[in-house]
């Protein structure tokens, strides 16, 4: 682990001046270019989720039909205007308040399971699900400030949150491919290679070449191999349907006529590349509406089950960064820690408010502590570039899936590398872990993972007879979570419609 000391750092003369003092960028080592090239570094490792987080949330509808912003069809460039205004004003926060490189964004798997699992619900609209993660984060800001946190950290195995990782990254790789055509259903098998079970068409090119330069360029060690990889696969599509007139998968009705079409948007030069940011998602919630459409046991598992993947993640980057940027105390904890959750738990609430889902630290900021950023300067640096991304959002809606979606597949990759932290020769912890894992994409439910984790967990420890281990909180979540699996059983029962 890098010192935390500032002598053992490359020296850098001290300016003197009121940014200077305000950011501490001489006495941690930095200097004001260092800072600024950390943003930029940081800003294009991590602007791809301005075109995958409306992949994610803009192209799901909720129990009612209506797309994210309330229109029958997609508005990609509406999600992407509030996705960057959100970002950006997340990471300038963390730099003013918390004086740390370390920006946020929102955060990939939340929205995962935002889309898939909460307003795709019985009864749930968009605005009920993003209720939710306002209230996920209030909770998280009030465990902050109260010093409960600990509490909750302890409480849940450690494994598990990886399992729970681990599950949500193979969930967005199955996303990815299913929504590129790569993996799609089939008569006879749940689901299949292609179109019956060959790779077929140009926009499947696309997405094979897509995958291959980003994989190509992350073994090479290319900061930005994401984003370069959407660019370059977007301008490829681009030349491929002026060439070849593929067309859409789907007509307007959305019945597929052209399996091998693309699968969102058909690639066009745009228009225009600048627009006036349209930020109409902002304060589209509905605090409390999940309690009166899916029950208070439901909605209650929800928000727990937001906290949890939430919470813990923003720990352990912080946590990460510090000992990459050299910048954590003897103890291991990084300067300001407890502003730093503090922010990150605004984050959730302001996402929710903006409707583009939690906001949350994004472990990307490694690559402006690699270009040498040390301070929070760099994270305002690229806060600004975000906010300057809100007039790009005509771009956005020219992006399609077999451009976008490989992206998703890395992004799982990388969250899949997990796994080898837990340990697969505890039966105890294995077992739960696994069913956690692969239940998320067998079912199509993040939810469906990890309540069956908990569960199989405490049951486990009581077959042992170690029920005296478990924590309080781990007996009450897995509780609900057999009433939230058998609640249509147990309505039967009372009688409830």
């Amino acid at each position: 682990m890098p010192s935390s000391t500032p002598a053992t750092r490359a020296p850098a003369a001290s300016s003197g001046s009121a940014l200077d003092r305000y950011f501490r960028i001489s006495e941690r080592g930095s200097t004001l270019g260092r800072e600024v090239r950390g943003g930029f570094a940081t800003f294009f490792t991590m602007a791809y989720i301005v075109v995958l987080n409306p992949l994610i949330i803009g192209t799901v509808q909720d129990s009612t039909g209506a797309y994210l912003g309330g229109g029958s069809e997609p508005n990609l460039a509406l999600v992407a205007s509030g996705t960057a205004l959100i970002a950006g004003l997340m990471s300038i926060l963390m730099g003013l308040v918390a004086n740390y490189p370390l920006a946020l964004a929102a955060g990939l798997g939340l929205n995962a399971f935002v889309a898939f699992g909460v307003a795709s619900l019985p009864g749930m609209t968009w605005a009920d699900a993003m209720g939710l993660i306002v209230l996920e984060g209030i909770l998280i800001l009030v465990l902050v400030l109260t010093g409960f946190r600990r509490a909750v950290f302890h409480a849940i195995p450690a494994q598990l949150k990886t399992a729970i990782s681990v599950g949500i990254g193979l969930f967005i790789a199955l996303v990815g491919l299913f929504d590129a055509g790569i993996v799609r259903k089939a008569p006879a098998t749940p689901v299949e290679l292609g179109v019956g079970g060959f790779l077929a068409g140009w926009p499947t090119l696309v997405f094979v070449v897509v995958l291959m330069a980003i994989i190509i360029m992350m073994v090479r060690n290319v900061s930005g191999a994401i984003l370069y990889g959407i660019i370059g696969g977007t301008l490829m599509a681009i030349t491929v349907e002026a060439l070849t007139k593929v067309g859409s998968q789907a007509d307007a009705t959305g019945k597929i006529i052209n399996p091998t079409g693309w699968g969102l948007n058909v690639p066009r030069l745009p228009d225009h590349l600048f627009d006036q940011p349209d930020f109409a998602l902002l304060g589209h919630f509905n605090l409390f509406g999940s309690f009166g459409k899916i029950g208070f046991v439901a909605a209650g598992l929800l928000i727990f089950t937001l906290m949890l993947a939430d919470f813990f993640d923003t720990m352990g980057t912080m946590v990460a960064i510090g000992a990459e940027a050299g910048l954590l105390d003897e103890e291991g904890n990084p300067p300001n820690s407890q502003r730093i959750l503090v922010v990150d738990s605004i984050g959730a609430i302001a996402g929710g408010m903006g409707s583009v889902s939690s906001n949350t630290a994004y472990i990307e900021s490694a690559s402006g502590v690699g270009e040498g950023a040390r301070t929070g300067l760099a994270s305002v640096v690229t806060g600004v570039l975000f906010l300057i991304a809100t007039t790009l959002s005509p771009l956005v809606a020219v992006v399609p899936y077999e451009a976008a979606t490989p992206a998703l597949v890395v992004v799982g990759f990388l969250m899949m590398q997990q796994v080898t932290g837990i340990d697969w020769q505890d039966l105890d912890i294995a077992i739960p872990a696994f069913l956690t894992i692969v239940l998320m994409p067998f079912t199509y439910s993040i939810t469906a993972g990890i309540g069956a984790g908990f569960v199989t967990y405490v049951v486990i420890k009581v077959a042992r007879g170690q029920a005296g281990r478990l924590h309080p909180l781990m007996w009450l979540v897995s509780l609900l979570f057999v009433v939230y699996f058998a609640i249509d059983p147990i309505k039967d029962i009372l009688g409830v419609s």
